[in-house]
């Protein structure tokens, strides 16, 4: 084993990561697993004692699904308890000799010496069910649940290259929808690899810099239409291009959200989203635009200000203004996004909540937001017309929404059929790629020109 085991923490108090000792510079202070770079040097080694000893190595990587959505919800604070308790619910479960390591801020790597793949695949479905416990963070249960990638290493194999196999096992049990498992080999994604995602970090800021400074930003849109086949809004969604080479919105969100770049972004967006939407109208075709704000936007003491600036320096009515906000936002109504919200909807401005349905609000908490549209998340869209048990959730939550007075848009539509379903469900309108791919600005003034012809 590495000469620098994990120490386990003295008993824990109430706040576990308020009362830490003294930083080591080796272990991650919320958990007391190694940090990233001390897992890896634990990787080579272990990995050289089981090319040594001829016997297997396991390596498990857990990644908490939904992780964002509760840093959001609940500040980081909230966030790093959540961390704490999975960490403790990790080690609970594993009681063999193995080394613990934080690879990332919601993703933990376990290596596990001369265990077989069988009992590896036991091991990892154990701790699927021990981390789905729900457990409370503040007044709020919570339900969490992890993606799980193993990996056992092969003859020859270097360290690097087992995480990688681990961390792509990872990636396709996320993408099959959360909460499960799958053994390396049996996935049929490459996926990304993991261990150099800290090296990608800092680029990725450097690129939004840069993209900031140059033009490197641009805003591409996509069509919400009603089911009478008017466009009922449009949807702006951020797009970031360094070196001409699209950098995907999983990659640098993040980044922009944890550097703060993301207060920039979003002012940023406004002002560009609002231009487009006076464009729309000075060409004869007034619809709404739809433009996504962040939590950090809204608690930014600028917030208001950045949208009254858009709105007069693209001179166009409010009410052809939305702003979507994350469902998460709905567990998290602070007084200052309460106070910036209220000011948005009293100037004229539409709110629109997003992708409901996937994270930990509940339907009761609708009444606290004066949101006048709701989009179902997609991933209740993708399995109809098949899946009956979602088309009975999709037109329960539709009747008891409509109720509320919002109007009703369903995400990722994609067939004909999904669309009759839909409208067999009482949804008000739709989005996805049967009406419209996302397109560049000129590419959806000429497409809505074109329909206003029909």
């Amino acid at each position: 084993m590495i000469d620098h085991p994990y120490r386990p923490p003295p008993e824990r108090p109430q706040c576990y990561f308020d009362t830490m000792p003294v930083a080591d510079p080796l272990l991650d202070p919320i958990t007391g697993f190694l940090n990233r770079k001390a897992g890896l040097r634990a990787a080579a080694i272990l990995v050289a004692e089981s090319s040594t000893s001829h016997t297997p190595l396991g390596a498990i990587w857990v990644d908490i699904d939904r992780f964002r959505q509760v840093n959001e919800s609940f500040g980081h604070r909230g966030g790093d308890r959540v961390i704490a308790l999975i960490a403790e619910r990790i080690r609970a479960v594993v009681r063999l000799q193995c080394e613990y390591s934080r690879t990332g801020s919601d993703e933990f790597v376990l290596l596990v010496p001369a265990i077989d793949h069988a009992d590896a695949e036991l091991l990892a479905r154990r701790l699927l069910v021990e981390i789905e416990r729900p457990l409370r963070i503040d007044t709020i249960l919570i339900r969490p649940s992890a993606s799980i990638g193993v990996a056992i290493n092969q003859i020859g194999e270097n360290p690097i290259a087992l995480l990688e196999r681990a961390d792509r096992a990872m990636v396709e049990a996320k993408r099959q929808g959360g909460n499960r498992l799958v053994m390396s080999g049996d996935e049929p994604l490459t996926g990304r690899p993991g261990v150099q995602l800290a090296r990608e970090e800092p680029a990725i800021e450097s690129a939004l810099y840069a993209a900031l400074e140059s033009g490197g930003l641009r805003l591409d849109f996509q069509p919400i239409v009603g089911l009478d086949g008017r466009v009922e809004a449009v949807e702006a969604l951020m797009r970031c291009y360094v070196n001409g080479q699209q950098v995907d919105p999983a990659r640098f969100i993040p980044v922009a959200e944890k550097t703060g770049l993301i207060v920039r972004l979003g002012e940023w967006s406004l002002l560009q989203g609002t231009r487009c939407a006076a464009r729309l109208c000075r060409q004869g075709t007034p619809t709404k635009l739809a433009i996504n704000v962040s939590r950090a936007q809204l608690l930014s003491p600028s917030f208001i200000q950045a949208l009254h600036g858009a709105l007069i320096c693209a001179d166009v009515p409010p009410a052809l203004i939305e702003l979507e906000l994350t469902e998460s936002l709905i567990m998290d109504l602070s007084e200052t996004i309460q106070a910036n919200l209220r000011t948005a909807r009293e100037v004229g401005v539409g709110l629109a909540i997003d992708d409901f349905g996937t994270g930990y609000s509940c339907l009761s908490s609708l009444k606290d937001l004066p949101a006048s549209k709701l989009k179902l998340d997609r991933t209740f869209v993708g399995v109809l017309p098949d899946d009956r048990r979602s088309f009975a959730i999709v037109k329960a939550m539709t009747r008891l929404v409509q109720e509320l007075g919002m109007i009703v848009v369903a995400e990722g539509v994609e067939t004909c059929t999904q669309l009759a379903t839909l409208a067999e469900a009482g949804v008000d309108a739709s989005q996805g790629f049967l009406h419209a791919r996302p397109m560049t600005e000129d590419a959806l003034l000429a497409w809505m020109k074109q329909r206003e012809q029909k």
